[in-house]
Formats: C-alpha cells, sequence, structure tokens
C-alpha cells in the first residue's frame, strides 16, 4: 500500500503520525510511505532519519495525499486539507467528528473513508488509541491550570500545593477516566486537594483504592457538580461519551459562583466540551475569561509536548496501521471486528451512531456496506 505522512498544520500543531522506527517497519511490510519534507521537525525527528527508515521524501502534501491511499495524521484535516482529500482515500487520525460537522460533510462528499482513533475499541472495552494522549491531557491539564492561576497570567494567585499555614487549593475534577486519574496524579504530587466525580460509583471504589483514600470521591449530579465547581480554584473537564458531543455538565449558571480568576482547562474540548461556556482556543491563543474565571479550551492539547506524545501515539496506532496496509481496510475490519468502530464516515456514509446522533445526520451500519 502507498501510505502518506504529512506536516501537521493545526495550529501550534508539533507532532506527526509516526516516527522513522515506524516507517521502517511499514518498509520492511513492503510498503511505499510518502513523507512530507519536515513533517517530524516539531517532534525532534529529521528528514535524513525518514529516509534511512526506508521513507520516499517529497516537497508538498499535495505529492503526499495524490500518491497516497492511506494518510496517517494526528489531528482531523483541517480547511486548507480539504481539496487533497480524494475518493477511496483512508484517513486514520482523531477526527472528533461529532462538533465538526462541516468536516463530516466534506468527507462524505468526497467519499473518505475516516477512520478514527479516538472511537476503536479494544476487547476490554478500553480505547487503546486515545488513552495515550488522554494521559497527556490530564497530565498537562494541572500544569497549565498551575500557570494560569498565576495573577499576571489572570488567575487568582494562588499556589496550590500551598505552604505552611496556607491551605493547599481545590482541585475538582469532573470524570474520574484516563484523564481524571491522571490529572489527580499531578495535581497530587504538587500537593493540591483533590477531588473527582463520577457518574459510576464502581469507578469511584477503583479511585478511592487507587488513591488510597488520599482524594475525594463523589458521585457526579447537578448539586455535587455545582457545590465542586463553587469551592474549587481548577477545574478540569475529563469528560467522554465516545464519539459524541460531551454533556453540558458545568452550566454558565455555576460560574457565578466561583472563585475570581479561578481556572477550568476543558480536555472534553475536543467534542464540543463539557463547560457550557466553552470553545476551542488554540496554543497561541489559549485563554479566554467568562465572568471573571478563566478558560483554557485548546483543542491538542498534547501538541505543545510533541515528542513525547508522538511516541506515545505511534506506539499504539502502529499495528492497526500495518494491518489495513497489509489487508486493506475491508479485510483489516473482517480479520478484526473492533475496528469497524473507528470507521467514522465510508463511501459517502455515516457509519459511527455517535456522529449521527449528534449531527442529525441519517446512520448507516457500515457491515451492511461491506
Amino acid at each position: 500500500m502507498n501510505i502518506g505522512l504529512p506536516k501537521e498544520v493545526k495550529d501550534n500543531e508539533y507532532r506527526v503520525g509516526l516516527v522513522p522506527a515506524g516507517i521502517h517497519a511499514l518498509a520492511q511490510d513492503g510498503h511505499t510511505v510518502w513523507v512530507e519534507k519536515g513533517a517530524g521537525e516539531g517532534s525532534g525527528f529529521q528528514d535524513a532519519e525518514y529516509a534511512a527508515a526506508g521513507a520516499k521524501l517529497v516537497d508538498t502534501p499535495d505529492q503526499v495525499f495524490e500518491r497516497s491511499q492511506m494518510v496517517v495524521k494526528v489531528k482531523e484535516p483541517v480547511e486548507q486539507e480539504y481539496p487533497r482529500l480524494h475518493e477511496g482515500l483512508i484517513v486514520f487520525s482523531y477526527l472528533h467528528l461529532a462538533p465538526l460537522p462541516d468536516l463530516t460533510q466534506v468527507l462524505l462528499d468526497r467519499k473518505v473513508a475516516g477512520v478514527a482513533y479516538e472511537t476503536i475499541r479494544d476487547r476490554s472495552g478500553n480505547i487503546p488509541l486515545l488513552t495515550p494522549m488522554s494521559e497527556i491531557a490530564g497530565r498537562m491539564s494541572v500544569l497549565v491550570g498551575a500557570y494560569y492561576l498565576q495573577k499576571p497570567r489572570g488567575g487568582r494567585g494562588v499556589l496550590l500545593g500551598g505552604v505552611p499555614g496556607v491551605r493547599p487549593s481545590l482541585v475538582s475534577i469532573i470524570g474520574g477516566g484516563t484523564v481524571g486519574i491522571n490529572a489527580a496524579k499531578m495535581a497530587m504530587g504538587l500537593g493540591a486537594q483533590v477531588r473527582i466525580l463520577d457518574i459510576d460509583l464502581d469507578r469511584l471504589r477503583h479511585l478511592d483504592d487507587l488513591f488510597f483514600g488520599k482524594v475525594e470521591t463523589e458521585l457526579s449530579n447537578a448539586y455535587t457538580i455545582a457545590e465542586a465547581v463553587a469551592q474549587a480554584e481548577l477545574v478540569v473537564g475529563g469528560v467522554l461519551v465516545i464519539g459524541e458531543n460531551a454533556p453540558k455538565l458545568v452550566t454558565r449558571n455555576m460560574l457565578s459562583s466561583m472563585h475570581p480568576g479561578a481556572v477550568i482547562v476543558d480536555v472534553a474540548v475536543d467534542q464540543g466540551g463539557c463547560v457550557e461556556t466553552t470553545r476551542p482556543t488554540s496554543h497561541s491563543d489559549p485563554v479566554y475569561t467568562v465572568d471573571g474565571v478563566v478558560h483554557y479550551c485548546v483543542t491538542n492539547m498534547p501538541g505543545a509536548m510533541p515528542r513525547t506524545s508522538t511516541i506515545a501515539l505511534t506506539n499504539a496506532t502502529l499495528p492497526y496501521v500495518r494491518k489495513i496496509a497489509a489487508l486493506g481496510l475491508k479485510s483489516a475490519i473482517a480479520d478484526n471486528p473492533l475496528l469497524k468502530d473507528g470507521v467514522n464516515v465510508y463511501e459517502g456514509q455515516v457509519t459511527f451512531p455517535g456522529v449521527a446522533t449528534s449531527q442529525n445526520r441519517p446512520y448507516v451500519d457500515l457491515a451492511e456496506m461491506l
């Protein structure tokens, strides 16, 4: 198969879809990998490394897309990439289509097969290709939250861990999944008080055991969320409904109860955000303030840590890339039916229920099309 690796063009996105070791594995499998020059530089991987691994270097992204049957990316195609999408192309990437109806329409019109990292499950029901970025984003959420709590950055002017004689700050984390666990680890490491809210009592029991009872756990509902938000200096939104828009759990009214200069980091922004006042931001313009509360809602948080993120991502995605390249998408799904959930759009149809529901579009079961 001809596989393409373009340079990412989203604002301050320094990750790349494959490391040189991944290119080497694909070349050894007999595939041709077209790599745009400079694609890996943001992550610290030079063109010479890709060439030595067996890549075919090209000058432009147009050359990558036009020569490829499958393009491996990190983030969803943005507007300047739309003209490069051609019928039959497989785009293997984070897509987060639910809040992106315009991109969904382009993929449908051009009959692109959109395979989304974030909706592929494994046999345990986990989301193996989303997990590494959720780990990074969860850890980053506390770091950036602590940064924007500084007074010169618009924050309340508090240190998360406090000092002797000054109480630690409270970090309220909504959602006890991968993001929430990793945010809690970082917040505890900085000496903060930590409260985690989740709708699953078994998950709360797991968290209580995981952290030896050193974090507060509460069942998530409108009342407990309002209380946790009002008391916190930092709120981390880590809610995920796979492939669908995140529910708006923190309302605009709740902001009025928060401390002036408190910070919200909505990691769920890729799926529309779990805070009513969330709107997507970028690394070049990451924050805005609503009712005195600082909002950090960057849609590609791990892009700021590209070396770590790229290696972690390739570790997870490469086996799937090799499987699709070796068998083709249809046969790869037949070999591993769990891959079916990753296909969000196919031959002009929406094939993932969450995307169809979020955008009020018709849904077609992929099994009927294969």
